[in-house]
């Protein structure tokens, strides 16, 4: 292997240690500028961490013994929301005190392209509204400003993108004047990336100057806000909790006071809101309890005869499913960067197009590669007193993820829950509302059901499709 020209004597040891020296085949066909961009990518990796991570592929799933013991979480559920319930009244109260007091932060997750949705373009720029054909950015920022006008405050607003979004999302957003929010509290960051290994643990090359690396998962969130300096931003503004949300989610309670509550009355370092399963082999993580601690057991990990446990009554045992919906102490993000492995990586079989030792490029039809992903639900097990808090389905949680005609988490039922939810607020309000018709509420118009009570009278009729902004 030629490694003329190549001044960084510990990187050529370094390749040669990990048996990586392969990504150099290609190098006296390059450019001065080509090699310095492969050998400064290749500078950024830890490839003790890749050899290390390639070397569990092999190690045998822990699932089976894992949920053998796992229980019902700590839980919050419907049946203790109710209006009159004094624990809500009493949420409600404890959260909108904090959100009055500036103490809470967002945190929106957007590092999706919009590609199986036939959507050239990251996933945020979808357009989604019902009525008015908003943007799911669009509608995720004005639920920040809705809840910033609602209370008196300015909320943050950081949205975390990835490599390949970071730059049209930023312009974007700049273009639109982020869609009323002042630019002072909107932080745009992005998260890390991580190579993909063959099955030998080999790295796979993109093209001769550049190895495959793919956007680390969700669980990169917490490196990347402090690396970017939007964990210290929030330090400054006095920002106590972040409430943690996923672009393709426009149903998100964000902010959402009773949750926030439900948070801080029970002291809960990180708390998660779920959905009630209503089907063993529903696709949503499973939130469990195993030794007291809170944790997530994915469903393609949750064995069947375990998912299909039900109680006496017939209904599922593990009934929690995770929305993708959080919020968190910040004190406790801050100390879990500080521990090592509190976001371990989790390995995935994919296919990975490369260029074959030729200089081919290859389109692999089966699985040829293992991509490395952090959640950001792996720290539950590491908070104190975790909790999580039941949401009915239509009420919070509708992501738009597939192309008609998909059955499910298409934008025509993403559009549809969103009018449906508005209708009902709409109803709970003393609305008469004409049977069929769409309709929308913007944030800015009414953040929930009580804030639109104020705006329009009980007994008003809607008789056509109609936009409230």
């Amino acid at each position: 292997m030629p490694f003329e020209n190549i001044e960084n004597q510990d990187l050529i040891n370094r390749l040669q240690e990990f048996n990586q020296s392969h990504v150099l085949q290609f190098w006296s066909e390059l450019t001065p500028a080509q090699r310095d961009q492969l050998t400064n990518q290749l500078e950024t990796f830890d490839f003790q961490l890749i050899h290390s991570l390639t070397e569990l592929a092999s190690a045998q799933s822990p699932w089976e013994k894992i949920a053998r013991e796992a229980e019902v979480p700590p839980a919050i559920t419907l049946a203790q929301q109710a209006p009159e319930d004094s624990l809500y009244q009493q949420a409600r109260a404890t959260g909108t005190e904090a959100l009055a007091a500036g103490k809470v932060g967002m945190i929106l997750v957007a590092g999706g392209q919009g590609t199986r949705l036939g959507f050239d373009h990251p996933k945020g720029m979808f357009p989604i509204g019902p009525v008015s054909n908003r943007t799911l950015y669009q509608m995720h920022f004005e639920q920040v400003l809705g809840r910033s006008r609602q209370f008196g405050v300015r909320i943050p607003l950081y949205v975390m993108t990835s490599p390949p979004t970071h730059d049209e999302t930023t312009q974007f957003l700049t273009d639109n004047h982020f869609f009323g929010m002042d630019p002072a509290d909107v932080k745009i960051f992005c998260q890390g990336v991580m190579p993909a290994v063959d099955k030998d643990g080999k790295l796979l090359l993109e093209t001769k100057s550049s190895v495959f690396v793919s956007p680390d998962g969700h669980g990169g969130t917490l490196e990347a806000l402090a690396r970017s300096g939007c964990l210290q931003d929030a330090k400054t503004r006095g920002i106590e909790h972040l409430f943690y949300g996923q672009v393709d989610n426009p149903l998100i309670q964000t902010c959402d006071p009773a949750l926030v509550g439900y948070h801080l009355n029970s002291e809960s370092e990180m708390t998660s809101q779920v959905v009630r399963k209503t089907d063993w082999s529903q696709k949503v993580g499973n939130v469990v309890s195993i030794d007291g601690k809170v944790q997530i057991i994915e469903y393609s990990d949750l064995p069947e005869k375990y998912a299909k446990q039900t109680n006496s009554d017939g209904a599922l045992k593990l009934w929690a499913g995770s929305i993708a919906v959080h919020l968190f102490k910040l004190d406790f993000l801050d100390r879990s960067l500080s521990q090592a492995g509190s976001l371990p990586f989790h390995l995935a079989n994919k296919k990975v197009p490369f260029l074959d030792a030729s200089g081919k490029q290859v389109e692999p039809d089966e699985p040829n590669a293992i991509k490395f992903e952090r959640f950001i639900f792996d720290l539950l097990p590491l908070a104190e007193n975790a909790i999580v808090c039941e949401v009915k389905s239509e009420d919070g949680f509708c992501a738009v993820k597939n192309a008609a005609p998909a059955n499910s988490e298409t934008p025509q039922h993403v559009k549809d829950a969103i009018s449906d939810l508005h209708r009902r607020w709409l109803q709970a309000a003393g609305v008469d509302l004409a049977p069929g018709i769409t309709v929308e509420i913007s944030p800015t118009f009414a953040a929930d059901v009580e804030s639109l009570k104020d705006k329009i009278p009980a007994g008003t009729k809607i008789t056509e499709t109609t936009y409230f902004k």
